[in-house]
């Protein structure tokens, strides 16, 4: 069920979705005119209304953000600034390329900090994780993460190698990655911001 609302001067689309035996309600900006609203079945399009209206600030200060990253065709970021692709490079490829440079000196700090060593480092472009961390403990970094700034990619790269010692997002693992990344719930909403 879709219904418009008006948010910074634009509409905006809201999306409810309602679903049998969900517990929670979540809103998430999905583009900067598009939310999605999903909840329990017995929520109607008046309590979504009024989510809205009650998340206003939330989410216009959100959209804000989102509307800041917002890359015109010839654009592209790289550590969190955008730049302009005048010589019309191949971005992924240019990604790939920063990435072998910077996250391996990146990896190689924190696995001695932490004293976690992982048996190998690969680079793809992913459209699900940001990173992985399999049974091998070979650690998987998407090369998109070059967009975003090193203290976003450092949280990852902490987060990762936190998961050699923790195979799970367990309260052991959440406390192995604040013992080296005290800011990282901050970090994780800087995430979201560019996302």
């Amino acid at each position: 069920m879709n219904f418009s609302t008006y948010i910074n001067n634009r509409t905006v689309t809201v999306n409810l979705q309602k679903k049998r035996g969900q517990k929670h309600t979540y809103l998430r900006l999905k583009s900067y005119d598009l939310i999605t609203i999903t909840s329990h079945s017995y929520f109607s399009l008046d309590d979504a209304k009024l989510l809205i209206k009650n998340k206003k600030d939330w989410i216009e200060k959100n959209l804000e953000q989102m509307n800041k990253n917002l890359l015109n065709d010839d654009e592209f970021l790289f550590l969190g600034v955008k730049h302009k692709n005048l010589d019309e490079r191949n971005i992924d490829g240019f990604y790939k390329q920063e990435a072998k440079k910077l996250i391996p000196k990146i990896v190689l700090e924190y696995s001695l900090l932490m004293n976690l060593k992982p048996t190998a480092i690969k680079f793809r472009k992913n459209k699900r994780t940001w990173g992985s961390c399999n049974y091998k403990n070979e650690l998987n970094f998407n090369i998109l993460l070059m967009k975003f700034p090193i203290s976003l990619i450092e949280y990852v790269v902490i987060h990762e190698l936190a998961h050699i010692t923790h195979k799970n997002h367990s309260k052991s693992f959440w406390a192995l990655v604040e013992l080296y990344c005290k800011d990282y719930k901050q970090r994780v909403k800087e995430f979201k911001s560019f996302l």
